[in-house]
């Protein structure tokens, strides 16, 4: 492991610990064996090592999951699954919780860098399955956003409905809703 990979793996830990705000640069360092302005060489300040660290979990978990089949069942059954494992991630949950702030910002301010990477991913997808007949019509960077954004209400608000909703049955609407705005 690359001492990038070492910083980011103790920043993961410093957040899961003390949540986002008492995450501090001293010791992301000492969990990671390195001194301070290594760490500093690759990142300005604690903040934006938290917003790397949160791109690579969510595009690594794009990245996890591969499609299983082609076209709008494959790509529904992929964001259902990637949904599913950013909901039960300690790290994504440990952000929400700790940083609400934080978490609005992405949620309500801003489009951040892991959710233009997935819109780009999406549009990609989108544009093969638009091509085999699967997805309906549409401008493909739009119809990405949406699904960006209903993918993201499912995992920040899960929690809220589970009573109503469990696991399995969240999943089962998700793919309902999904297929239901992208089918032909």
């Amino acid at each position: 492991m690359g001492i990038g990979d070492r910083i980011i793996a103790a920043a993961a830990s410093c957040v899961r610990d003390f949540g986002v705000e008492r995450v501090t640069l001293a010791e992301i360092a000492r969990r990671a064996g390195v001194s301070r302005p290594t760490v500093y060489r690759r990142w300005p300040d604690t903040n934006t090592i938290v917003a790397s660290l949160l791109t690579d979990r969510i595009t690594g978990t794009w990245r996890a999951v591969p499609a299983v089949s082609a076209g709008r069942t494959g790509l529904v059954e992929r964001i259902v699954e990637v949904a599913r494992r950013l909901r039960d991630d300690t790290l994504i949950t440990s952000v929400l919780r700790s940083a609400p702030d934080l978490a609005m910002v992405y949620i309500a301010g801003r489009l951040g860098t892991s959710q233009q990477i997935l819109i780009d991913l999406l549009v990609d997808a989108l544009r093969a399955a638009q091509a085999d007949g699967s997805v309906r019509a549409g401008d493909v960077r739009q119809m990405s956003a949406m699904v960006l954004l209903i993918g993201q209400s499912t995992i920040q608000s899960a929690q809220i409905v589970e009573p109503i909703l469990d696991a399995d049955a969240l999943g089962v609407e998700l793919s309902r809703a999904l297929n239901g705005y992208l089918a032909p």
